[in-house]
């Protein structure tokens, strides 16, 4: 299986949008400090996730959350709860 996430930090308002074939150990590896991107804003945690059987689903999905649509399309489904 492979996710694609989007993570929150605790500490501000920033967001990540990543994705992996290991949700829980790649979360350890972004709250550990290791991942460049995320280490500024720790600690950080998933507040959505989807789930695909293929590699290029999630990265297709990824791709889509880091555009103008993909950002507007979360802030909907976060914001409401669904």
């Amino acid at each position: 299986m492979y996710y694609t996430y989007v993570l929150k930090s605790q500490s501000s308002n920033h967001y990540y949008v990543g994705w992996t074939n290991n949700l829980e150990l790649r979360i350890k590896t972004h709250n550990s400090g290791l991942v460049t991107r995320t280490k500024r804003y720790l600690p950080c945690k998933v507040i959505y996730f989807e789930t695909f059987e293929e590699k290029t689903e999630a990265l297709v999905r990824e791709k889509y959350f880091k555009t103008h649509a993909g950002r507007n399309w979360l802030k909907r489904k976060l914001n409401t709860g669904s």
